[in-house]
């Protein structure tokens, strides 16, 4: 099956009923995203489905892991649109709320020589209105991991305080913490974002920063400064480097890994790619230093299609490309 059709299929889910729950928490927003111009010269829009975590649960889906999701839908078009696709990828929505006072965010994708760009419709959205006392006590049982990120904090202070009282219902449930970084600029100033992101990730047991991220929020340079530094916060990191591949690490060892080499034609959501797909196979009992090789493959092979949700690929696809 190729990229442009996955978004609509049910996800392999490989011995899933026996795994714990990874959840996810943030924010869904409804995607278009730029195509090339048609013949007539018309710049045209693909629908589809964004928002980080989101797109990161569906990526574990997709590898079999059992995924959940923790958030807030308007009582809309595009809330239902969301409800529909989690329930075609096999992710659990019983932790998410409608508020029919609000709406679901939505977000515009365009290209240009220098890259992809992001234009928001999403202050005041439902899931910027998520709060603490929204998420029940137990949230967290019987889940192996949450995942969390900067948007999911960045998007207001409520939810960044949800956040924050998500990771203490985990802690306190034995569940791991997964945060990814996911910098954004236009939602709060960097020396806000630096250390709200780093007070979290100081409970968080897997810190996933870009190499820019990381540049943005430290002042670090360096791949190998930058490791030092969020090691000191969390025991395990993965600096991701784009298209250069990534860096494993804990605080007893490092692993490179290399690019795989793909023919990509939009980057948008592999970061949520690598994340989904890294967490899956460490549920799965992988070594990190495996799950990550694994994960980089998922993410170079999500570039390869236009949106963030359809070229997600299946692990069937992710073992094919290892093996090659």
């Amino acid at each position: 099956m190729s990229a442009s059709d996955r978004e609509g299929r049910s996800p392999q889910r490989e011995s899933a009923a026996q795994q714990a729950m990874l959840l996810f928490m943030g924010e869904p927003m409804l995607e278009f995203n730029q195509l090339p111009p048609d013949a007539a010269g018309r710049v045209l829009y693909l629908e589809g489905h964004g928002g980080d975590t989101s797109n990161a649960a569906i990526a574990a889906a997709r590898q079999g892991a059992r995924a959940g999701y923790v958030t807030a839908l308007g009582d809309d078009a595009a809330g239902a649109s969301f409800r529909a696709l989690w329930a075609r990828e096999g992710v659990d929505a019983r932790h998410v709320r409608t508020d029919a006072s609000a709406f679901t965010g939505i977000y515009f994708v365009t290209h240009d020589e220098a890259g992809h760009h992001f234009t928001f419709y999403r202050t005041g959205s439902a899931a910027a209105r998520m709060r603490p006392e929204d998420l029940p006590d137990d949230l967290c049982h019987g889940a192996s991991w949450l995942h969390v990120s900067g948007i999911s904090m960045a998007i207001s202070a409520s939810a960044a305080d949800a956040v924050f009282r998500a990771i203490a219902l985990a802690r306190a449930a034995g569940c791991k913490v997964s945060f990814d970084t996911n910098l954004r600029l236009r939602l709060w100033p960097a020396a806000r974002a630096a250390a709200t992101m780093h007070a979290a990730i100081g409970m968080s047991d897997l810190a996933l920063p870009s190499l820019e991220d990381a540049t943005a929020l430290t002042g670090l340079r360096e791949p190998g400064a930058i490791l030092d530094f969020y090691l000191g916060l969390a025991p395990m990191v993965v600096l991701k480097l784009g298209a250069a591949g990534a860096i494993a690490a804990t605080r007893e060892a490092r692993w490179p890994i290399p690019p795989a080499r793909v023919e990509a034609v939009d980057a948008t959501g592999a970061g949520d790619c690598f994340a989904g797909a890294l967490l899956a196979r460490l549920s799965a009992g992988d070594a990190l230093r495996d799950a990550a090789r694994y994960a980089n493959q998922a993410a170079a092979l999500s570039t390869m299609g236009y949106g963030a949700v359809a070229p997600i690929p299946a692990r069937a696809d992710v073992l094919e490309a290892l093996s090659r």
